[in-house]
């Protein structure tokens, strides 16, 4: 298989690993003490090509494609979605740094990414040294407060919910319109991403994608949210950082330190000037907010 983004990690080696009964395409790179970058939807691992070198100084990095993206296995969804709820999705990620040798880290998650690193916060205690969230708020506080207003914005997060093969169907006779929507939404511009990361985006939006998709989405309003009810005491143990795109609807109506307050025991924050994909929009101020933090002993 040809690597399209080999150019954008000229430092890193992609490779597979077969963990937790699925196989998970990373790349790794730099050296020094670990720390594990999860991306989100609809995107790959490329998303993190802006800081990623820049991280690889001073950290041995791991950029993940989370089971159902990119180049990771994309299994048929269970009944109840089980497979692709977060509680497994965080296990593939700890198994991942486990078969690497870590089992200490730190994390940073972008969107779905995040709400993986949320739930392995939780379910994995003692993994996480310190932990940095990237424009959300918390799944259950989503659902909880769930208006018109952002209905209409986070529209998607309803529509892939929908029994199979209806959104599947309808996103795979336009899979081109609906991915660019998707990245050019949420506050952000076409210009904010690379050829080479949106050919990679369109490279991986396979069927097998798509309905990996859905069913991660049918995973967070069904069987996440019973494990977040059921969990609803347990909060995040280790330092935890949110950063926010100030141009995405997220910033406009919800407080991210007050919601994640909630959720985690010791946690800072502040808005980057961009939208949703802030890590591509404005890499320089993310980096500097995730060093600053990392680093901050």
């Amino acid at each position: 298989m040809t690597d399209h983004v080999a150019a954008l990690f000229p430092n890193f080696e992609k490779k597979y690993a077969k963990v937790n009964g699925v196989e998970i395409c990373y790349r790794i790179g730099g050296d020094g003490p670990p720390i594990l970058l999860l991306h989100g939807f609809p995107q790959t691992h490329a998303m993190w090509h802006p800081i990623a070198d820049q991280l690889a100084k001073c950290y041995t990095v791991i950029c993940a494609d989370l089971r159902g993206y990119g180049d990771s296995s994309k299994p048929e969804g269970e009944a109840d979605h089980s497979n692709y709820c977060k509680v497994e999705m965080a296990k593939d990620m700890v198994s991942l740094m486990s078969s690497l040798g870590f089992n200490e880290f730190q994390l940073i998650g972008h969107d779905r990414g995040g709400r993986v690193s949320h739930r392995l916060c939780l379910d994995y205690p003692s993994h996480v040294k310190k932990v940095v969230i990237l424009d959300i708020i918390p799944t259950l506080t989503f659902f909880d407060s769930v208006t018109q207003h952002t209905a209409e914005a986070y529209y998607h997060w309803f529509f892939l919910t929908q029994k199979k093969p209806f959104p599947e169907t309808l996103i795979g006779n336009s899979k081109t319109e609906f991915l660019e929507k998707t990245l050019h939404g949420l506050g952000s511009t076409q210009a904010s991403f690379t050829t080479e990361a949106i050919a990679e985006y369109h490279r991986c939006f396979t069927d097998e994608n798509i309905h990996a998709i859905c069913e991660d989405y049918r995973a967070a309003a069904t069987i996440d949210l019973l494990h977040d009810r059921a969990d609803k005491e347990k909060r995040i143990q280790c330092p935890t950082l949110i950063l926010w795109g100030e141009n995405g609807f997220m910033h406009k109506n919800y407080d991210f330190v007050a919601a994640w307050r909630e959720k985690a025991n010791i946690v800072t924050g502040h808005s980057i000037k961009a939208g949703h994909f802030l890590v591509e929009e404005n890499p320089d101020a993310t980096y500097d907010a995730i060093k600053g933090f990392l680093c901050d002993e």
